[in-house]
């Protein structure tokens, strides 16, 4: 596992945090021009997480695992956005009844502030139908898919048909490659790396899906990556390790590329946030990454 110099990543959490979070109102102000900011954030630019998850993760409590605390979290730390996904949505077998259920939440729990992003599994008879459920039913802006838990490869042809018919409703298509380090996944509940390679040719040959990948960086290399982003693919930071990788992720893929996501509640929130606080980031880039690029998806011109 990388490392961030001589601590892991609890250590460096745990040590870092109180003190550069003390002040992280005033620097996250700082690093993004009032000018590129959209109005109506008050005193706090804007900060989408493309990567939370809500309700319980079937094989430990997680701090933070009711949507109520959450959301609270989330919104101390100055976040005014948030793309949520759900842990039914991976485990249930009724992913209509589990999207139903994360669009009331997101309405009861922050209207207009939590998104929610539905499950959708090409593999199951009716997913067509969720699908279509997730964009007219729902308003949802995306929809969150979990291959390697649902049991399918990315190159699939029902993977291919999803990602054409997700363009055509004007879906986001967020594809997770990793859910837990596999070191403490259940003996028997073993999944493993998502293969991301054959996502690169369906990006090429222009499905019409923006798509976004979460979790990616025990998936895929670092060329892997260049080559997703340079297909169109944009890719969270969440499981980006080592001092200054965020910065050298925007090196090597281009700013335009990298979205904030903190994989909360099973990542800290500070770990992600950290991550840009210790990078050597400009304004323009920091207000890109944290905000300004999941606007963009939102609204594609």
């Amino acid at each position: 596992m990388n490392t961030l110099s001589a601590l892991n990543r609890r250590e460096f959490v745990q040590t870092a945090a109180t003190a550069a979070l003390a002040g992280f109102g005033s620097a996250r102000a700082a690093a993004a021009p009032r000018s590129k900011a959209p109005a109506g954030t008050g005193r706090h630019p804007a900060w989408v997480d493309v990567n939370v998850t809500l309700g319980r993760w079937p094989f430990r409590r997680l701090p933070f695992d009711e949507t109520s605390t959450l959301v609270g979290k989330l919104r101390q730390q100055g976040v005014t956005a948030a793309w949520a996904g759900t842990f039914d949505g991976v485990f249930h077998h009724d992913l209509a009844a589990a999207n139903a259920r994360l669009a009331e939440d997101c309405r009861r729990q922050g209207r207009g502030w939590l998104r929610p992003f539905g499950s959708v599994n090409p593999k199951l008879p009716g997913w067509k139908r969720d699908l279509q459920q997730c964009a007219e039913a729902h308003q949802m802006a995306g929809i969150r898919l979990h291959p390697t838990y649902h049991g399918y490869a990315l190159d699939d042809a029902a993977f291919a048909q999803l990602l054409v018919l997700a363009g055509r409703h004007r879906l986001i298509v967020q594809i997770v490659a990793d859910l837990e380090d596999e070191r403490t996944q259940h003996p028997l509940a073993r999944v493993p790396h998502a293969n991301l390679q054959p996502l690169v040719p369906l990006l090429r040959a222009g499905t019409g899906a923006r798509v976004v990948v979460l979790n990616w960086a025990r998936s895929a290399s670092l060329p892997l990556a260049k080559q997703l982003a340079e297909a169109g693919a944009c890719l969270d930071i969440a499981t980006v390790e080592n001092v200054g990788g965020v910065d050298n992720l925007v090196r090597q893929l281009s700013v335009d590329r990298v979205v904030f996501g903190s994989h909360a509640p099973l990542f800290y929130f500070e770990s992600a946030a950290l991550k840009l606080q210790e990078s050597a980031l400009t304004a323009e880039t920091s207000w890109a990454i944290r905000a300004g690029n999941a606007m963009r998806l939102l609204s594609p011109v």
